[in-house]
């Protein structure tokens, strides 16, 4: 299930974007301020940010500023939303770092089509239920509404922690990522645990691949972290 986090200081616009996004079946988190924003932010990296411009404390441009500065934060996309209709208005929050940008009173068919051009694009998927990634030795398929896993066709057991694991490695395979990374991503930024506690959930993870021969998956990339592939050694 994607994440987004809208940051709207209008209590009914706020109230009737998240009615609608929750409808879509996107979880939400609410923020009512750039302070509040950033609040969350902390706590981990949503898949998409609806910002308004005009807040009380700190401008939809200047959040979006100190946001791309973040190297945690920077590939975040954001879809910003203004009563401000004027070009120059425009080009100005794409200059700064917004990916797209719609004028209120917005259109919910549009908005819904626009979030999922964005999470598409930087998500590097399809915007569908399912996610799969395949070798030689078979295939593994997440389904994101009812947090299940298959494994050739059949359904497998699998922990939450390590669900969340395997479901970030799928969403970017190839890349190699730190366990500082994941703890980021997967756990949450404010998490104040031990790196090595991502080493024992790899461990858990692997175990659930093994039976499979898919174990070999998950690369450790010495000295740099783990790296999730579909291209299998032998």
């Amino acid at each position: 299930m994607f994440e987004i986090l809208l940051v709207e200081d209008d209590h009914a616009i706020r109230e009737m974007l998240q009615g609608f996004l929750l409808g879509k079946s996107y979880k939400v988190k609410a923020a009512e301020s750039g302070g509040g924003a950033f609040d969350m932010l902390a706590e981990k990296n949503p898949d998409l940010i609806l910002l308004d411009w005009m807040l009380p404390d700190i401008s939809g441009p200047e959040i979006i500023k100190q946001i791309r500065k973040n190297k945690i934060q920077r590939d975040i996309p954001i879809l910003m939303l203004t009563a401000r209709a004027e070009e120059m208005d425009k080009v100005k929050g794409l200059e700064v770092g917004a990916d797209d940008y719609m004028t209120k009173p917005v259109s919910l068919k549009e908005l819904d089509a626009r979030i999922k051009a964005l999470i598409r694009r930087s998500q590097g998927l399809s915007v569908d239920k399912t996610i799969t990634r395949k070798s030689d030795k078979g295939s593994l398929v997440i389904n994101l509404e009812n947090n299940s896993l298959l494994i050739n066709d059949a359904t497998v057991d699998i922990g939450q922690t390590e669900f969340r694991l395997l479901h970030y490695f799928m969403r970017k395979p190839e890349r190699i990522h730190s366990r500082a990374q994941l703890l980021d991503q997967v756990w949450g930024q404010s998490t104040f645990i031990d790196e090595r506690t991502v080493d024992v959930h790899i461990l858990r993870l692997r175990k659930v691949l093994k039976p499979y021969e898919l174990d070999d998956m998950l690369k450790t990339v010495r000295g740099a972290g783990y790296r999730f592939t579909e291209k299998l050694d032998g």
